[in-house]
Order: structure tokens, then C-alpha cells, then sequence
């Protein structure tokens, strides 16, 4: 994990990221989608650092797909630092965010509160 690169405005873990190995992480715009993403322009335009931070529980953009929007109610519910703390946890108890292409475990969920326990408790 690499925790210093943190949650993507939009709740995706940039932290435990494996697509693009020189990514930075969404706040370097080393993203591969940094110039199209929705997200990325809707928290800019309403001078947010991420999407947990808006009132609004929107869907736009990748906020469409459980993972990230399941991730970004878990930041809004419990803070980032212990979304981060459960992610490392997880990751160490053998966890994987990515395991082919972009799914893994944290894709298998069609209910974000089931979703937000399993990050909570590292147990489905």
C-alpha cells in the first residue's frame, strides 16, 4: 500500500492502485483519465479536494460504480484516515483491490452497505 497517495477525489484508492505503475496518484493529474474525469472537474468547480466532502450524494461519473462510491459514503461516514486504516488492514489480511485488470475483492458487492461493513470488518 501506498498510503501517501491516498483517496482519488472521486473514493477510488489511488493507495492501492496497481494500473499504472508512475501514477502519483489523483492529485499529481498523473491519472490516466485526469483530463476527462467528472469528478475530478464537479469537486474542482465547487472547490472540494475530494467527493465525501460535497453535501450531495451524487452519481456522476465513476460515483456510478459501487467501489467508488461505496468508498466515497465510507470517507463521509467515518473520515479518510480510517477508510485508509481499514483499506492497510485489509490489504494485510490478504484483501485485493486489484487482482485482474482493475477488479477485486471490493468489486463483488451489488450493496454499498454491505460493501461499506466489508471495508469496516474485512469480513463478507
Amino acid at each position: 500500500m501506498k498510503r501517501e497517495l491516498g483517496i482519488a477525489r472521486c473514493g477510488l484508492a489511488c493507495c492501492l492502485c496497481t494500473e499504472k505503475a508512475d501514477c502519483n496518484g489523483c492529485g499529481s493529474n498523473g491519472c490516466p483519465d485526469n483530463d476527462i474525469c467528472e469528478n475530478k472537474k464537479c469537486s474542482i468547480a465547487k472547490g472540494l479536494t475530494h467527493c465525501y466532502e460535497c453535501e450531495e450524494n451524487c452519481g456522476k461519473g465513476l460515483l456510478s460504480k459501487i467501489k467508488p462510491y461505496a468508498f466515497t459514503l465510507f470517507a463521509k461516514k467515518y473520515g479518510e484516515e480510517k477508510l485508509l486504516d481499514c483499506l492497510e488492514r485489509n490489504e494485510k489480511n490478504g484483501i485485493v483491490y486489484h487482482r485482474n485488470g482493475i477488479s477485486g475483492d471490493y468489486d463483488d458487492f451489488d450493496d454499498v452497505e454491505q460493501l461499506m461493513n466489508f471495508i469496516l470488518t474485512g469480513v463478507r
